[in-house]
């Protein structure tokens, strides 16, 4: 059952037949059907050992284990034991290997399978050469029914362990003699002999142990090779040298015509001058050979061009040369951002916008003041026939348009009321030449009351 926020221990999902069988020399999987959350981890045993990538024949799939060329070994217990931090189960099968042979009292030999090699892939190379003091191993993985022997044999004779200085006896699964601390002894002809009943195969090979001379160092194999690569990728370059002792490996890089000032030292190799780049690494091989490599990393145009590989050691060097071809950038170039400029006007035109804009505003002012002056004589001239045809205005008259006749004969009618008939006597002095200036400014009140006042200013 599940845990809280849905965490879920390992449980089997389906049923699963415990005791399975298969024929000799055939092929079964043994299922695995597991599930949980998190998705547990599957392990294999096989009579309490663990199955691993050494085992050829065996190979743990997603949700089984599946078993090819069964041989009579290969019977047994196994468990499939899946766990995911939150719990495990287990799933045992009991494998019994049927051999037909056996129901025919052993005179069957016909049901016997011949022994094959089962890793052809890995025996095709069969001259191998390695220096004094390395080590070599040989190998010959078959199978067959039943089990095949091996024996190995040097120069048709029987090998001993005291004679090679390894283990060439045959385990289980362990089909492989090795050579270590080779000597010029070691030299000759190997040869794997694989047999049961029903047949048997050899594979040879010739092992030759170079003596060690001084000398100096050999590029072997094809490496450096010209190389193509994308603007802003990664590449390598990788330089392999033989040599009697550990040599210097070094990377160069020719330098063009022209370009020599632009790096602070550079060195001559044949015609052309080339600067020496930062080396990594140099890895030593069991064949006796040593391995290095020259890492381009976000390729660059200026990185194009023609590198050398130099293995130098104290009898002297050798070189070989690859070029790099760095493909060009494929991303458009950045397009450029115009600055806001204002466009370039001729100076009459400068000049002359802001001329025609004042002259036509002195115009339009120059016509608005005239046209005012002529309303203002018009306003006036009508007021003063209007006040003599019709004589005094009264006090409720427009105060804002009063002319200085209208005004005075207002005042003189005020003081008539006012001071009865000493009117005539009170009565100011009038003088025709008097200018008067009447403003009348008008109050309103929040309470809607409207209050006026009105100052008049003289000027003889």
């Amino acid at each position: 059952s599940c845990l809280f926020f849905f965490v879920c221990p390992p449980r089997v999902s389906e049923r699963v037949t415990h005791r399975q069988s298969v024929r000799l020399g055939r092929t079964i999987k043994l299922p695995c059907p597991v599930e949980g959350d998190p998705p547990p981890l599957i392990m294999w045993t096989k009579d309490g050992r663990n199955i691993h990538s050494g085992w050829t024949r065996f190979r743990v799939l997603l949700e089984a284990l599946r078993i090819k060329e069964v041989e009579t070994e290969d019977a047994g217990t196994y468990i499939c034991k899946a766990t995911n931090g939150f719990g495990s189960v287990n799933i045992n099968y009991t494998l019994i290997v049927i051999d037909d042979s056996s129901s025919r009292n052993g005179a069957g030999s016909s049901s016997s399978v011949r022994p094959r090699f089962t890793q052809p892939a890995k025996m095709r190379k069969r001259v191998i050469a390695r220096p004094v003091g390395s080590s070599v191993r040989l190998k010959c993985t078959a199978s067959g029914n039943p089990r095949p022997d091996i024996v190995w044999l040097k120069d048709s004779r029987p090998l001993v362990d005291n004679d090679s200085g390894a283990a060439g006896e045959a385990k289980k699964k362990r089909w492989t003699l090795s050579l270590k601390n080779l000597t010029p002894e070691h030299s000759g002809k190997y040869t794997c002999h694989v047999s049961n009943r029903a047949g048997e195969i050899n594979a040879t090979y010739k092992v030759e142990v170079i003596q060690r001379t001084n000398s100096k160092p050999i590029l072997t194999g094809t490496h450096p090779v010209n190389t193509t690569v994308d603007y802003g990728g990664t590449t390598s370059f990788q330089c392999k040298v033989r040599s009697d002792v550990k040599p210097v490996i070094q990377w160069l890089k020719r330098v063009e015509p022209g370009d020599e000032n632009k790096f602070n030292s550079t060195i001559e190799v044949g015609d052309h001058r080339f600067v020496v780049l930062p080396t990594g690494e140099v890895w030593s091989r069991p064949d006796g050979s040593y391995l290095n490599k020259l890492l381009i990393t976000r390729a660059k145009e200026e990185d194009a061009g023609m590198y050398i590989c130099l293995g130098a050691n104290t009898m002297g060097y050798s070189f070989r040369s690859a070029y790099l071809t760095v493909l060009p950038d494929r991303k458009p170039p950045p397009v450029p951002v115009p600055t806001a400029t204002s466009p370039g006007l001729p100076w009459p035109v400068i000049i002359g916008i802001p001329a025609g804009v004042a002259f036509i505003f002195g115009t339009a002012l120059l016509w608005f003041c005239r046209s005012k002056r002529t309303c203002s004589s018009s306003s006036s001239s009508s007021s003063s026939t209007s006040s003599r045809d019709r004589g005094a205005q009264p006090a409720g008259g427009d105060k804002d348009h009063l002319s200085y006749e209208d005004y005075i004969a207002h005042q003189q009618l005020l003081l008539a009321q006012g001071g009865g008939g000493g009117a005539t006597a009170l009565a100011p002095k009038v003088y025709p030449k008097i200018y008067t200036d009447i403003h009348t400014h008008t109050h309103s009140h929040v309470d809607g009351k409207v209050h006026q006042h009105q100052h008049i200013h003289y000027q003889c």
